[in-house]
């Protein structure tokens, strides 16, 4: 795993990112990682304050070390607190699409890998719309932390890495396996 910044070091990772078939189920195995546990409701902060949300850095966190269907759990919780409408829920589902990407190639389905892709690309320009329409919008501005140009061309470069993906590989069994080197730079 490349060495990369943690966001919300106070929380550990799970011993394994989950994949269908290879590891009990995190929520309803009893052997599972996070079985049992209780989170507490998320409460969303304005965007420039996402620091102060450490659900969502501790899902940046997990997508870098490549625990895509854990992230995708963070930011799935992160959608909800949004209300599931509007730019903010729409950025927080285009980062849901990007995980089950992850989570896809994994279980080595690549048909899924690209309509996740796609479809995180679409909610990022559809987000990227409305935000943009500002009168003092600048496309260096930062949305939650990831600077628009980075969001757009990490979507691009692993749209176009489709055919790169070694699926043979991704599917062994390990307990986690970052299966892009692309990453989150908050700042």
């Amino acid at each position: 795993m490349l060495n990369v910044v943690r966001y919300a070091p106070e929380f550990p990772f799970p011993p394994y990112s989950y994949v269908s078939g290879q590891w009990p189920h995190p929520l309803r195995d009893p052997t599972g990682h996070s079985y049992g546990m209780i989170h507490a409701p998320v409460v969303l902060p304005d965007q420039s304050g996402w620091q102060r949300c450490r659900e969502y850095c501790y899902a940046v966190d997990l997508w870098n070390a490549g625990y895509y269907w854990e992230s995708h759990e963070q930011w799935e919780a992160l959608w909800h607190a949004a209300g599931r409408h509007g730019p903010t829920a729409d950025f927080f589902k285009g980062l849901i699409k990007l995980a089950a990407a992850g989570v896809k190639v994994r279980e080595g389905r690549p048909e899924g890998v690209h309509r996740h892709l796609i479809r995180a690309l679409q909610l990022f320009q559809q987000v990227f719309s409305q935000v943009a329409q500002k009168p003092d919008f600048a496309l260096e501005e930062r949305y939650w932390g990831i600077q628009w140009q980075e969001l757009i061309q990490l979507q691009n470069t692993l749209t176009q890495s489709l055919h790169l993906l070694k699926l043979e590989h991704a599917t062994k069994k390990q307990p986690v396996l970052r299966v892009w080197d692309v990453y989150f730079d908050l700042t």
